[in-house]
């Protein structure tokens, strides 16, 4: 009697066991991201779609490192199935992106195909009429990140206006956006117009690069009157609340989940007097500075690094501030927002509030207000207003933003 007790015991000792293992897992489970890239295949997945018009045809790629097929370069496997491409078009960052942000790239031939590659993140921006005479198809196929500040959408509008002129028709293969459950940030005051912010739309525009090229052509944001003549593979299996797990990263700074989820919100981090993780392996996700010393615990040293940041602020100096890696990044997806606490929180506990945004010091992207677009945020945030207030000085543009938009989706 009491061995069976005993063994009663155990047994019910080890049901809970079970139990709350498995409980842990149903958490865990419920704070992992769901992405959907099983049931989800790219434009440029979908050979049979575009392969057979490009035969016979002289081709023209606008490519990167995020230009791929599972895990083989679009260039490599067209020049496998014998499509005639004579000449590549590089991005920011360059066709292989091993160049820093912002730097700019100059032309070469490319090492392992042989091919001419033209940069349009150097002397020029725009294809000219002479790069574009011998060739019949230009090929778009780079991934975004669907912000404003993230340069390929300016590279598109160039490329776009560059084949209308010379009437060359824009195959583009379409990607994800891994950031398009998010439409949120205040409208592109124009007279803040720069290489960050070229497109009266607000941080976070919820398209991918097909549908932003359809925006393109339909609001007339090209210098010319004439239209893109657009062809789109567009993504398969795909609407906009599904989340994308990229397989490449995007950019040398984008190279984790967390930073390209986070970039939204914490890309603002650009246009205050902040290091914001570059000169780290994880760019975007932590920021510091000096200043901070005995305010926060976390900190983390800069340094030069290659192909990513050589110049990085406060290089070799130790900063303290947030650290994001572990941010759980369901709460970001769920509340379908730019975060606006961290900006207001690092504001609040500076010790050196006039020198904020201060940007004279470094060579970093520009001033908050041609990251945010507007000249009302610099004021708001060291005013202390709230971020209720903040967002409803976002109204009546962002919501007129939002219908004008639906006449451009493909996806639901």
């Amino acid at each position: 009697m009491t061995i069976f007790i005993v063994t009663q015991r155990i047994m019910k000792i080890v049901f809970v066991f079970i139990l709350l293992f498995f409980s842990f897992r149903a958490i865990r489970a419920q704070n992992q991201l769901d992405y959907c890239n099983d049931r989800i295949r790219t434009g440029a997945e979908q050979t049979e779609c575009y392969i057979p018009y490009l035969k016979d045809k002289r081709v023209a790629i606008l490519g990167n490192p995020s230009t791929v097929i599972q895990n083989r370069h679009l260039v490599d496997s067209l020049l496998n199935r014998g499509i005639k491409i004579v000449k590549i078009f590089g991005p920011e960052h360059g066709f292989r992106g091993n160049s820093s942000n912002g730097t700019k790239v100059g032309d070469e031939i490319d090492p392992a195909t042989k091919i001419p590659v033209i940069s349009l993140y150097g002397n020029k921006k725009k294809p000219s009429k002479n790069d574009l005479k011998d060739i019949d198809v230009f090929i778009f196929d780079v991934q975004d990140m669907g912000v404003r500040f993230y340069t390929n959408i300016n590279t598109l509008r160039d490329i776009m206006e560059a084949c209308a002129e010379n009437e060359k028709e824009l195959l583009i293969l379409d990607r994800p956006n891994p950031n398009a459950y998010l439409v949120d940030g205040p409208i592109l005051d124009t007279k803040y117009k720069s290489g960050i912010g070229q497109f009266p739309v607000p941080i976070a525009h919820g398209m991918t690069i097909a549908e932003f090229a359809q925006m393109i052509n339909g609001e007339g944001w090209m210098a010319t009157t004439k239209k893109c003549k657009l062809r789109i593979i567009p993504v398969a299996g795909y609407n906009h609340q599904m989340l994308y797990k990229l397989p490449v990263n995007p950019s040398p700074n984008l190279n984790t989940e967390q930073s390209i989820l986070l970039y939204p919100s914490t890309c603002l981090f650009e246009g205050i007097k902040i290091n914001h993780g570059r000169g780290t392996d994880y760019p975007f996700t932590v920021f510091g500075s000096p200043v901070y010393k005995g305010i926060y615990r976390f900190s983390f040293t800069p340094v030069s690094k290659k192909g990513m940041s050589e110049t990085p602020v406060f290089m070799d100096e130790e900063c303290y501030g947030l650290d994001l890696r572990e941010y759980d990044l369901q709460k970001l997806v769920d509340s379908k927002k730019i975060n606006l606490s961290w900006m207001q929180e690092l504001y609040r506990n500076s010790p050196e509030k006039d020198k904020f945004f201060d940007q004279s010091f470094s060579k970093q992207i520009g001033s908050i207000e041609k990251l945010v677009g507007v000249d009302s945020f610099r004021r708001q945030i060291a005013e202390g207003v709230s971020e209720e207030e903040i967002r409803k000085s976002w109204e009546p543009g962002l919501t007129r933003y939002k219908e004008m938009r639906k006449k451009y989706l493909i996806y639901p």
